[in-house]
């Protein structure tokens, strides 16, 4: 029996994202295209039987210091969850070995507590139907269903209305996170005040991307939420100067930010990019990937 089971947990980006509506509790109802990307954590879950003792409770250990190894990571909350839901008796160790940036709009964490569920799924030999694997991501946070997943998907709702698309034609990625944090509270509570700037045509990107139609996704490429933090970070605005500048076909903040990525047809021009940028404004996280349209 393995007790052991070792997940990619893949970063996503938006590649349109509007906000179509507030809800009275706060919350923004959005439509957006996710897209996984081939970066990704490594996500290792490990049952620890329980005999002699040892401990049956949740560990969390990880290569990084910026995230917490206690129940406000989602990750653990997720193995919170799963053994109280399904009253597992033996201990689980969650290794974390982070690859994605943290608090960039891409994603992480969501991926990590996505790929701790199923890998408990795995180990402890749960029958467990999709519907409510995703009724457990949607209580742990909106972009976990998706991540469950990975590929093409539009969602919408607060995101955790889901839609599979067409898989999004391959190209090289070039993902930039400056060395900023961005509050998504603060960015959607300024977005509140300073309105639309843009207009997203999320059909016509459907569209596109089911016609492989390169040119028209990078003409389509727009997040409503850019005005808001690039007003105050506009950093974000020279980044995607710069991967236009050396050859992207498109660039824009994923998310909330404050991550930008940038499309390419090959990969030689994007790390050409990664190195023009990473030595003009000194940033460690620019990460040359790629589209992938696998499943965690």
């Amino acid at each position: 029996m393995n007790d052991t089971a070792i997940v990619k947990a893949r970063a996503k980006i938006n590649i349109i994202l509007d906000v179509v509506g507030k809800r009275d509790n706060g919350y923004h109802d959005i439509r957006t295209v996710m897209q996984t990307l081939d970066l990704h954590d490594i996500v290792t879950v490990r049952r620890l039987r329980e005999k002699d003792g040892s401990n049956s409770g949740i560990s969390l250990i990880t290569n990084s210091d910026k995230i917490p190894k206690d129940n406000t990571n989602l990750a653990y909350r997720a193995a919170e969850c799963m053994k109280k839901r399904y009253s597992l008796g033996d201990g689980i160790e969650i290794q974390i070995d982070k690859n994605i940036p943290v608090a960039a709009g891409l994603a992480g964490g969501s991926a990590d507590c996505a790929a701790v569920i199923l890998g408990i799924k795995d180990v402890f030999n749960l029958n467990i139907s999709e519907g409510i694997l995703s009724e457990i991501a949607a209580a742990l946070g909106a972009d976990v269903p998706y991540c469950l997943k990975g590929g093409t998907f539009l969602a919408e709702g607060i995101g955790e209305k889901l839609t599979k698309l067409s898989s999004f034609p391959f190209m090289y990625v070039l993902v930039v996170k400056p060395d900023i944090s961005v509050s998504t509270p603060w960015v959607y509570k300024n977005f509140d005040s300073v309105g639309k700037k843009e207009f997203p045509n999320v059909d016509r990107m459907i569209d596109c991307i089911s016609n492989s139609n390169i040119n028209g996704i990078c003409e389509s490429v727009c997040n409503v939420l850019e005005s808001v933090t690039v007003f105050k970070y506009p950093i974000i605005d020279d980044i995607k100067r710069s991967m236009i500048d050396k050859g992207a076909l498109t660039a824009m903040m994923s998310g909330s930010g404050p991550s930008v990525f940038g499309l390419y047809r090959d990969r030689d021009t994007c790390a050409g990019a990664s190195e023009y940028i990473s030595g003009k404004f000194g940033f460690e996280e620019c990460f040359v990937t790629e589209i992938s349209n696998e499943f965690l």
